[in-house]
């Protein structure tokens, strides 16, 4: 089972796009890799919605959609067609169809006892690393605002070099601030006494400090 760190496997996936390769197609950006149970299902449905009328803020983030399930093609090709028939959405992304379950079986996206995918994400960056990665069970829909969120930290992690807070944006304790890497040497601490009395950041304690971005 692939884990957060690791390089995304190699792999070609026939999708509702055509042959898509893993992951150099998508070099220099991030990728939003997304399994879903079955074709034709209520909460897939739903969940599909929700990913297209949020595509362009993954787009202007750089991050593009491919979406998972154990159906083949023309089950994935169908069900757009009558999601935009009948709920007016078109889905723009591709979907892989992996109808001998092989990817799925790889990535770890398949339940315990069971053959058709959960609601798996997996968060690969422009280098083809795998930064994060959630599951949902098949009854509990996603949240999508938090895929949304979770990219967006990420990228705030790597630009500026800090973790974020619970809940950021909106942290109870420190709003929109960022969290500085906690001091490991007495150096790093002297510096963050100083930044702290010049009030270039601030500080709960030595190790638990912070700042705007």
């Amino acid at each position: 089972m692939i884990k957060i760190g690791q390089r995304f496997p190699e792999m070609t996936v026939n999708t509702t796009h055509g042959v898509k390769h893993l992951p150099v197609d998508y070099s220099g950006k991030w990728l939003i890799l997304f399994s879903h149970p079955a074709d034709f299902t209520p909460v897939c449905t739903t969940e599909f919605v929700a990913f297209q009328k949020r595509y362009e803020d993954f787009r202007k983030l750089n991050a593009d959609l491919l979406g998972l399930s154990v159906d083949q093609v023309f089950s994935h090709i169908k069900w757009v067609e009558w999601i935009e028939q009948n709920m007016g959405v078109k889905i723009e992304f591709p979907i892989i169809a992996d109808d001998n379950g092989n990817v799925a079986n790889e990535l770890g996206m398949l339940p315990e006892n069971g053959t058709t995918t959960v609601r798996a994400v997996f968060f690969i960056d422009p280098n083809g690393i795998v930064r994060a990665i959630i599951y949902y069970p098949p009854e509990l829909g996603r949240n999508f605002d938090e895929i949304l969120r979770a990219l967006k930290g990420l990228q705030t992690s790597d630009t500026y070099g800090v973790a974020l807070p619970a809940d950021w944006p909106n942290n109870e304790l420190i709003g929109d601030k960022v969290i500085l890497p906690p001091a490991n040497t007495m150096d790093l601490k002297a510096k963050r006494d100083e930044q702290k009395a010049k009030g270039e950041i601030e500080c709960f304690d030595w190790w638990l400090c912070y700042k705007s971005i």
